[in-house]
C-alpha cells in the first residue's frame, strides 16, 4: 500500500473518531447541566481542556460560556478539532483515496459532513442539541460499521482501525485527567451525591455507564478509573484500545506478536505491557495526573513513530524521495 493512501485512511478514521468524541463530551455536559440549577457555566470550560485546545480557545474567546464553548467545539472553522473541522478533514482524506475505500464509506463520510454543515446554518444544534449530537454519534458509529462490513480486512482496514483506536485511547485519558483535576469544583464535594453525578457523567461520556454498572454496581471512583483505564474487555478502555491497535499494527507489518521490528511496534508494545501489569492502587498512589500525563506523551510518541515508520518520505540514492 502506498504511504499516502495508508496515511489518508489512518487520518480519515482518526478524524471521525475525534468528531464523535467531541459530540459525546458536549452532549453529556448538556445533560449534566440540566441537573445543576446554579454554577452551570463553570462546567463548560473543562470541555475545552478535554480536547487539549484551551490555549486556542483563550485566543478566540474571553468567556467560556455555554454558547462560546459549544460553537468552538462544534462549528468553529478556526478550531482544527471542532466537529465540523474534523469532518471536513475526514472528507478530504476520503476524497483523496476513493479508489482505496468502499463507495459506502465515501457516501457515509459525505453525508456526515453535509449533515453537520447544514446544522450550522439551520439552527438545529441550538433547537434540539441532544438530537443533533446523538445523530453525530450515530453517524460515526455507522461509518465504523460500514468500514468493517465493506472494506477488505487487509492493510487498509488495519490502518483505519489503528487510527481510530489510538484516537479513542487518547481521548479517554484526557477525559479521566480532566475529571480528576478540573471538573470537581471543591474537595468538599468528594464522596457526595454531586461527586457521584459527575462520575456518572464521566462514564456516560465514554458510553460506559451500563457496562460499568453490570461489572461493579455502585459508583466508586477507583473502580471507574480502573474500568476506563485498565479493563481488557470494554471497547473504550485505554488498555483495550491499545491492545487492539497493537494487533492491527502487527497485522500490517507481519511481525510476530510480542516482538518488534520498528519503533512504532516497540513504543506501542511498551505501553500495552505497562498497562497489562498495572495495578490501579499503585497508579492512584503514585499520582494519577502524572501517570495520565505520561501516558498522553507516550501516545504522542507512538503517533510520531507510526508517521515516521509508514508515512514519512524517505530519501533514495539519486536524491529523490519515496513514500
Amino acid at each position: 500500500m502506498l504511504s499516502r493512501v495508508a496515511e489518508a485512511v489512518y487520518w480519515l478514521s482518526r478524524y471521525i473518531e475525534r468528531a464523535e468524541n467531541v459530540a459525546r463530551f458536549v452532549d453529556v455536559n448538556l445533560q449534566f447541566t440540566l441537573d445543576q440549577p446554579t454554577g452551570t457555566e463553570a462546567q463548560w470550560e473543562p470541555l475545552v481542556a478535554t480536547t487539549g485546545d484551551s490555549a486556542l480557545f483563550r485566543e478566540r474567546f474571553d468567556d467560556p460560556s455555554r454558547e462560546n464553548v459549544i460553537h468552538f467545539l462544534t462549528f468553529d472553522e478556526q478550531n482544527p478539532n471542532s466537529i465540523l473541522s474534523c469532518l471536513r478533514s475526514a472528507r478530504e482524506n476520503a476524497r483523496s483515496v476513493r479508489e482505496a475505500i468502499s463507495s459506502e464509506m465515501w457516501e457515509q463520510v459525505n453525508k456526515f459532513y453535509l449533515m453537520v454543515s447544514a446544522a450550522r446554518t439551520d439552527g438545529r444544534a441550538t433547537r434540539s442539541p441532544h438530537d443533533f449530537y446523538s445523530d453525530v454519534k450515530n453517524a460515526a458509529h455507522l461509518f465504523g460499521g460500514v468500514t468493517n462490513a465493506t472494506l477488505s480486512h487487509n492493510e487498509g482496514f488495519h490502518f483505519s482501525r489503528l487510527g481510530c483506536l489510538i484516537e479513542r485511547a487518547d481521548k479517554t485519558t484526557r477525559l479521566l485527567d480532566v475529571k480528576y483535576f478540573v471538573l470537581l469544583p471543591s474537595v468538599s464535594h468528594v464522596g457526595t451525591t454531586y461527586d457521584d453525578i459527575q462520575w456518572a457523567a464521566v462514564l456516560r461520556s465514554a458510553s460506559a455507564f451500563e457496562m460499568y454498572r453490570k461489572r461493579f454496581g455502585r459508583i466508586s471512583p477507583p473502580h471507574i478509573v480502573e474500568f476506563l483505564l485498565l479493563d481488557h474487555e470494554f471497547p473504550r478502555s485505554v488498555h483495550f484500545c491499545l491492545m487492539k491497535a497493537d494487533r492491527s499494527l502487527h497485522a500490517i507489518t507481519g511481525t510476530n506478536p510480542g516482538s518488534f521490528h520498528n519503533a512504532a511496534e516497540q513504543r506501542l508494545g511498551q505501553i500495552v505491557a505497562e498497562l497489562s501489569f498495572a495495578q490501579i492502587s499503585d497508579v492512584l498512589r503514585s499520582g494519577f495526573h502524572e501517570f495520565l500525563d505520561g501516558l498522553q506523551i507516550k501516545l504522542n510518541v507512538v503517533g510520531d513513530a507510526i508517521h515516521d515508520t509508514f508515512f514519512a518520505l524517505r530519501p533514495i540514492g539519486n536524491g529523490a524521495s519515496v513514500g
